[in-house]
């Protein structure tokens, strides 16, 4: 009996032994198995972030202050500079040039109007609009200060400045539609914005769809004023980037838009100062620029449906007349069209 308990003590140490030997790696890989789980949850946190561009290439534009403010005080290169990020600058005439360069990939960030991001996007380029920048009276149409032209119905058979790919063309088609005229009861004259003031100035033209500050500046300067307006028919300043970026790049986007947010509060709080900078700019004189921002509204930066309602509207004009095929998926673009989730987070209440 002895014998068999010594046997069985033996081998109860004996195995309690080999478990002792095997415990050390056992739990070594344990160890390393928890720590590869972790660096793999670290992995995907950070690919879910994205990564910070070594580059951001952003438009301004005399008609997107926020840009302007942001640009002259250095903003967006502050927010980036721990990460060693270059901001690049790019100047934009119209939302014509400014869908340009970003579907060139110029740029990653545009300031157009809705309705353009709208027809780019529907033309296969992969727009969205993520913020506000300005919901603003964006265009008019405008004659001299001596015209003969008196009421919408003399437009007929006459030229018409409008710079095409723009809020004021979308502008001037929906005006048309409005009033019972047709595409091609005009001759509109495709000009960017400045030179179609200076057509109207001339002569050469009769009437000219107007974008601030041009706009107000042929108000104080020349005189000219409005021979039809509808507020509704703008579709407003938007900032737009590509899905690419949105989807590579959402704590650079999410930062971005912090800036211009840094921004448009700012224009609120310093509405003087703000008009200083864009007069100084655009080089036209602050009187202008004051009458340019009766027209503009920053209190409104999550694109929502005050934004999108107008560009809806504009449908079916931008297929009569041909600005976008027929055949076209315009009402899946328009559909997909907007991401107001980074403006949501970024846009304190």
């Amino acid at each position: 009996m002895k014998n068999l308990e010594k046997f069985r003590n033996n081998s109860l140490l004996e195995t309690l032994n080999i478990k002792k030997e095997l415990s050390i790696p056992l739990i070594f890989k344990r160890a390393v198995h928890a720590i590869a789980l972790m660096l793999a949850f670290i992995s995907l946190s950070v690919a879910a972030q994205g990564t910070i561009p070594g580059e951001i290439r952003l438009d301004y534009a005399y008609y997107s202050p926020p840009s302007l403010v942001a640009k002259k005080f250095g903003w967006m290169e502050e927010e980036f500079k721990p990460d060693g990020t270059t901001i690049k600058w790019v100047f934009s005439q119209g939302s014509n040039n400014s869908l340009e360069y970003l579907n060139s990939g110029s740029t990653d960030f545009a300031s157009t109007s809705g309705i353009s991001a709208l027809v780019s996007r529907t033309n296969g380029f992969p727009v969205k609009i993520v913020y506000i920048l300005n919901t603003n009276e964006s265009s008019a149409l405008m004659v001299t200060k001596d015209s003969p032209i008196k009421t919408f119905a003399d437009l007929k058979g006459k030229k018409i400045a409008a710079t095409k790919g723009t809020d004021p063309y979308f502008f001037t088609l929906r005006a048309l539609d409005a009033n019972q005229l047709k595409r091609d009861d005009v001759e509109l004259v495709h000009l960017q914005h400045p030179e179609g003031l200076q057509a109207l100035l001339r002569g050469d033209v009769v009437a000219w769809a107007g974008l601030d500050p041009h706009m107000a500046s042929g108000e104080v300067n020349s005189g000219i004023h409005p021979i039809y307006r509808n507020a509704t028919f703008s579709s407003f300043v938007t900032l737009d980037t590509t899905e690419n970026f949105i989807k590579n790049h959402p704590q650079a986007l999410e930062r971005v838009l912090k800036v211009y947010e840094r921004a448009r509060i700012w224009i609120l709080q310093n509405p003087d100062e703000a008009a200083r900078i864009v007069s100084a700019e655009s080089k036209q004189l602050p009187q202008v620029i004051r009458q340019y921002l009766t027209r503009s509204n920053f209190n409104k930066p999550i694109p929502q449906a005050i934004h999108t309602d107008p560009i809806k509207a504009a449908i079916p004009i931008l297929v009569e007349d041909g600005v976008v095929k027929r055949d076209s998926n315009i009402n899946v673009a328009f559909d997909s069209l907007v991401d107001s989730s980074t403006a949501k987070r970024v846009v304190k209440k």
